[in-house]
């Protein structure tokens, strides 16, 4: 066989190797997602704490899809949620027809979540699923529902231990779908949102030890909407006082560093309150705030 040929013929090989594996992992989503949709139609009825985020709408959409009125969409808005997050959360259910109930949830009452520390995310899944509770024994539903996935499952989570205390289930990571998978699955179904960047609550961009008001909330909702105005798509602003550190996706990072710019930056971030304005060098970072958490607390997961 000559070089050339054989040559080819390792593409080829190749490129079969490749195709099969593609093949294969489409096959396990497949699986993954046929394992989702009989575990929602053995459930008969289903609240899901709804966000609008990749997650919470994938589940909600398959979960409207198997059971149809048999599911509740409940979205919890607070002053923790951004105007932005609301309003897509809100066209996302019209579009596909889906039950949704909005609630106001009092988390930033509680002296415990303003305080800020590490069990935070508790306190707003406490309260959240405390109220999705008494909605469900009104409407007549039993089971309730969030879009936990099962790389979650690695994070620093204790909104997670909330969930298992009010024995609220996680069917994307039963079933053992992945973010990537939901967002894979997501677009297959033509959903729009499925490459939409994460946007935890707005209190999650707020250092920890400093009091969660609706003022600090306000002025990191502002910081972020000025951001988006200048181009920027995947970003942070850190509340740290008088000090914003502004996190932005590596790939976007280049358009940041020039001199006009960062002008732009620095400008719109004091136009939001901030004092001094820095751009972090490492980039955006999901859960960056806990970098500085005991080893101890983060080994702790969801617990």
């Amino acid at each position: 066989m000559a070089i050339g040929e054989a040559a080819n013929l390792k593409d080829v090989e190749r490129e079969e190797r490749k195709n099969e594996s593609v093949s294969t992992v489409a096959e396990d989503m497949d699986a993954k997602l046929g394992a989702l949709e009989a575990r929602l139609r053995q459930l008969g009825s289903l609240m899901v704490a709804y966000s609008g985020g990749v997650d919470s709408a994938f589940l909600a959409a398959t979960a409207h899809r198997v059971l149809g009125d048999g599911m509740l969409a409940v979205l919890a808005d607070s002053a923790s949620l951004a105007r932005r997050d609301m309003e897509q959360a809100c066209e996302f259910a019209k579009s596909l027809g889906m039950p949704l109930q909005v609630i106001a949830t009092e988390e930033l009452d509680q002296p415990e979540y303003q305080r800020n520390d590490a069990n935070r995310c508790f306190h707003c899944k406490d309260e959240l699923f405390r109220q999705m509770a008494t909605l469900g024994l009104k409407l007549g539903f039993t089971h309730i529902a969030y879009g936990m996935n099962a790389d979650d499952t690695r994070d620093y989570r204790p909104g997670q231990r909330a969930a298992q205390e009010h024995a609220v289930l996680a069917p994307l990571a039963d079933v053992g779908l992945t973010k990537l998978e939901v967002r894979a699955l997501s677009k297959a179904a033509g959903f729009a949102l499925w490459d939409r960047p994460a946007a935890p609550c707005l209190s999650s961009r707020v250092e920890y030890g400093r009091t969660v008001t609706r003022e600090v909330l306000e002025q990191v909702e502002r910081a972020e909407e000025s951001m988006r105005q200048l181009g920027f798509r995947e970003l942070r602003v850190r509340h740290h006082g008088e000090l914003a550190r502004v996190e932005i996706a590596r790939a976007e990072l280049p358009r940041a560093l020039s001199t006009e710019m960062l002008d732009k930056i620095s400008a719109a971030l004091k136009q939001a309150g901030f004092q001094y304005i820095t751009l972090d060098c490492s980039g955006f970072r999901s859960g960056s705030m806990n970098d500085i958490l005991p080893v101890d607390v983060l080994a702790r997961r969801g617990a």
